[in-house]
């Protein structure tokens, strides 16, 4: 008999596959062997399929973030910014499959701590890649660009946001990427020797898209100036009310749907992780409703009005928050981290448009850099030893949430999670000002003074 035998799988030695041999019974393991080849091979189906359900979902948050602008901005511009939406996925496509995806995750030579090296233009893709893996990575790159085109809106051109989402995804946005999901990056949790023995854990993307998109939008409206009349000559803000509550609500109700392949889908399988992707649903939703009612709640008592868009914001600074803790906490911890949401939500709403005076015209650094920075906090106080093990694979974790760990065993990820704050805030800084402000010098950025009073409609798409 053969020394070596293809039915390894099935754990048996070789003398016991010498005597089923030599009992006429070497069809039983074949036979097995053969079963087993086809659950492996359906299993890896169900998981490709749950994967390309999810990119669907994460994707068509692209829908709601186009809706919720068009709400948020003046009927005068509301074919300009659902355009500038749409080519924001372009760009971003085309940005990722050239080099976005290489930065990402090209680990040839066992890679490099800050930026991957191969899959450029998808070469040598298909040797360790996986097709629905770029396509899912992609609706997050196209993501973390489609922020920042809500927080310039009504004022800037065209080629501005075709620079901005094609720089996010080939480059800015894909070495953060690389830092905190490849086994080779130096935030990475997934690094064979992660940072204070833990890394940064960020299951689905604070730190990684929504905090990078966030600050680029913060800096791209610093930089091309507010709305012609956002405020008076007193420097008081002046109401600027977009055109329709439908929209918005539409635009919200979409982005929740998609966070439900934007968190759960992050499992990247189902065989064997449907409890932690079912429980990540429930941090979610739960943290998405604790924002809108804190939300809700927080503007009565101080306008003393329920006030329909800072409600919806406040769902969505819930559903930001919860986005990196989301498989790691449990749902009490869901409804603590939305409700602290909303507070960060508005305070930093007000503070960037009262004292800042910049003119973010749907909050996206609010809802997307302020809670993203909170929901990395809040992770690494609420993280769970048994939920980091199940999401995670780690058998037994040694670090996990301080408001868990023993002494000694707590500060750790809380370390992670503040030097990834600071390093990533600083990556997009140093990238994106100098970027916004090439383009206001070459006269690329804002929109002539008159096509912004006219409405970018008429001026730009024919009305």
């Amino acid at each position: 008999s053969p020394s070596f035998y293809p039915g390894a799988m099935l754990d048996l030695t070789n003398e016991q596959r010498k005597l089923l041999d030599a009992a006429g019974l070497r069809f039983v393991f074949d036979e097995l062997e053969t079963t087993q080849a086809m659950v492996a091979e359906s299993q890896a189906d169900a998981d490709t399929m749950y994967v390309l359900f999810a990119t669907a979902l994460v994707f068509l948050m692209q829908t709601g973030f186009a809706m919720l602008c068009a709400g948020l901005v003046r009927a005068k511009n509301t074919k300009n910014i659902l355009l500038k939406n749409v080519l924001d996925a372009c760009a971003g496509a085309l940005g990722f499959w050239s080099v976005g995806y290489a930065f990402a995750y090209g680990e040839a030579g066992g890679g490099n701590p800050f930026i991957g090296n191969t899959y450029f233009f998808m070469t040598n893709f298909e040797e360790t890649a996986t097709y629905q893996g770029w396509l899912f990575q992609f609706a997050f790159a196209a993501t973390a660009a489609t922020i920042v085109s809500g927080a310039v809106a009504e004022r800037t051109k065209m080629a501005a946001y075709l620079g901005y989402s094609f720089a996010l995804t080939s480059f800015v946005y894909p070495v953060v990427v690389h830092w905190v999901w490849s086994s080779a990056g130096w935030l990475s949790a997934f690094n064979a020797a992660p940072l204070l023995g833990t890394g940064m854990i960020d299951f689905a993307g604070c730190g990684v898209v929504h905090m990078v998109g966030g600050l680029s939008a913060l800096l791209g409206a610093a930089v091309v100036g507010p709305r012609l009349g956002r405020y008076d000559p007193e420097g008081n803000v002046v109401d600027i009310p977009g055109h329709s509550a439908t929209l918005q609500a539409l635009g919200t109700f979409i982005l929740w749907v998609g966070w439900y392949g934007f968190n759960p889908g992050s499992t990247l399988a189902i065989t064997g992780l449907g409890d932690v992707a079912g429980k990540t649903a429930v941090t979610t939703t739960l943290s998405a409703a604790s924002g809108a009612v804190g939300c809700l709640f927080i503007f009565k008592v101080v306008d003393h009005s329920f006030d329909l868009n800072q409600t919806l914001n406040g769902a969505l600074a819930g559903l930001v928050s919860i986005t990196a803790g989301c498989s790691v906490v449990e749902p009490y911890a869901a409804v603590i981290i939305g409700a602290v949401g909303a507070v960060v939500y508005t305070f930093w709403a007000e503070f960037v448009r009262r004292r800042l005076k910049i003119d973010d015209v749907v909050d996206a650094s609010a809802v997307h850099f302020a809670c993203g920075m909170w929901g990395l906090v809040a992770t690494s106080l609420f993280c769970t030893k048994d939920n980091f093990a199940a999401a995670y694979g780690v058998a037994d974790p040694q670090f996990y949430g301080a408001f868990y760990a023993p002494v000694g065993q707590g500060h750790q990820m809380f370390g992670c999670a503040i030097i990834a704050i600071i390093t990533i805030s600083a990556w997009v800084t140093v990238i994106m000002v100098p970027f916004f402000a090439a383009l206001k010098a070459f006269g690329l950025l804002r929109s002539p003074i008159e096509h912004e009073e006219k409405g970018l409609d008429v001026s730009k798409h024919g009305g």
